[in-house]
């Protein structure tokens, strides 16, 4: 374990256990504002006020702990990647500025609003506080995908200096890897949202509990995860198809496609990987997929890794340009079969809505429960496959990981901050489960509307 592998290391886990938070705040916000809505134009419902504190509790501890991994994320920046810092500054600084300022600023301050304004501002005005809470959670993932993409596909800079300094902001704004990044990013954050809220609602279902209640937010929550995790694949294929022409070498070790495919490529489906003899054993594939899925058609061939490797060769330099093809492979399959499970349960759920089928539904009640995880693991295989496919690049064609790591790193020091970060973020773990699991069981009756219980939550935090 290099300084450079450690850093590696220490990145992605604290990446993942962060993205585990993002996605369920921005996809809690919408499904609380249109429940919010719904208060409204049912005339102040009293019960549906009950369903509001309840989701709002959950949201609010899941947002606190997504604050706090996030601002340990960024220390790595200062500490593990110095010479990157410096090489992306003048990039970065302006989207990720705007992000602080702006977005975060922008869903802070109007939460507090949300928290503390019950009963104390205008229904319409509160419910409108929670919209400006959802809008800037997605302009917040906005921005920082801005700089992400940039990683993907640089766009708007010039070098100088041995640094990349931007030149047209607007280039940046219209990166064609950031739209298809952020809908993606989007998608599946508002599906880990109504995944959460129909598996809440299937808890109470199951055992009986306030069932008209949860009803309400099962049939909710199922509607929102069919339509977003199938438009999730949707624009999923098409950032596929943008890979193969901005970042063939990472379509390439996602298909583990040594050698340059056929006019009539096909899809693997399973395979038995030896990056060593750099073949395929025990291949399971579908004829023609991979020219489908690459080009909308039969016919296309797909440039495989040897290939693409000396096309590198010519135009960087010598060295290994090809990722580690395993990891990309397979969190590529896995993605892509938890996707395709959670439009199965989605549009069987709603199937079941329309039919008096008790037996089933209750099976399907407890499959529910437990699909909860599903878009978190779907969106931590996503992002493994992102930026694993991207090494040895941390800005696509322009710099290294290796070249990124800071000048005076050492392994003793990342080790230290690794095991301090294990530390601290299984503590915050610990936390998060209890803090959910406490007020799950409690359920939507464990304080009078009149009472909030968010509100009575942040008191708790503040005190």
């Amino acid at each position: 374990m290099t300084e450079v592998g450690l850093a590696r290391l220490q990145f992605g886990v604290t990446t993942v256990y962060h993205f585990l938070f993002v996605p369920l705040t921005i996809g809690l916000a919408f499904l609380l504002a249109i429940l919010e809505t719904i208060y409204l134009h049912r005339g102040r419902d009293p019960e549906t006020r009950k369903l509001i504190d309840f989701f709002g509790r959950l949201f609010l501890i899941n947002f606190a702990v997504g604050v706090v991994t996030g601002i340990l994320q960024e220390f790595q920046f200062g500490m593990n990647w110095a010479n990157y810092s410096r090489f992306v500054g003048d990039v970065f600084g302006a989207p990720l500025a705007v992000e602080a300022l702006l977005a975060f600023f922008l869903e802070s301050t109007f939460l507090g609003v949300w928290i503390f304004g019950w009963d104390r501002i205008s229904p319409r005005l509160h419910a409108t506080a929670m919209w400006l809470v959802a809008a800037g959670t997605s302009i917040s993932a906005y921005w920082i995908l801005t700089a992400n993409a940039f990683m993907q596909e640089p766009v708007g800079y010039v070098m100088r200096h041995g640094h990349a300094e931007m030149n047209n902001f607007f280039a940046l704004l219209s990166n064609p890897q950031l739209w298809l990044e952020f809908p993606h990013v989007e998608l599946g954050a508002l599906a880990t949202g109504a995944f959460f809220v129909t598996g809440v609602s299937a808890y109470f279902l199951v055992r009986g509990l306030h069932r008209e209640l949860f009803d309400r937010t099962f049939r909710l929550g199922l509607v929102v995860a069919f339509v977003t995790s199938l438009l999730v694949a949707i624009v999923g294929h098409e950032q596929a198809q943008h890979i193969v022409v901005a970042q063939p070498m990472k379509m390439a070790a996602s298909e583990a496609l040594w050698h340059t495919s056929p006019d009539r490529a096909p899809w693997t489906v399973v395979a038995n990987i030896d990056p060593a003899a750099r073949r395929n054993t025990d291949v399971v594939a579908i004829p023609d997929m991979l020219s489908i899925l690459a080009y909308n058609r039969t016919v296309g061939r797909v440039p495989g890794i040897d290939a693409l490797q000396a096309q590198d060769v010519r135009r960087y330099g010598p060295g290994d340009y090809i990722p580690p093809v395993i990891p990309t492979f397979w969190s590529f399959r896995l993605m892509v079969l938890a996707g395709t499970v959670m439009v199965i349960l989605a549009g069987y759920g709603l199937y079941l809505q329309n039919r008096e089928r008790h037996l089933e539904r209750r099976r399907y009640l407890r499959t529910m429960e437990w699909s909860i995880g599903l878009p978190f693991f779907a969106n931590t295989m996503g992002w493994i496959m992102t930026e694993v496919g991207r090494q040895p690049w941390i800005v696509y064609g322009l710099q290294k990981t290796a070249a990124g790591v800071s000048p005076t790193l050492t392994a003793t020091d990342v080790w230290i901050t690794l095991i301090g970060f294990g530390v601290i973020y299984g503590a915050i773990a610990v936390v998060d489960v209890t803090l959910i699991g406490r007020y799950v069981r409690l359920g939507p009756d464990a304080a009078e509307p009149e009472e909030s219980p968010v509100r009575g939550l942040a008191d708790e935090s503040l005190a």
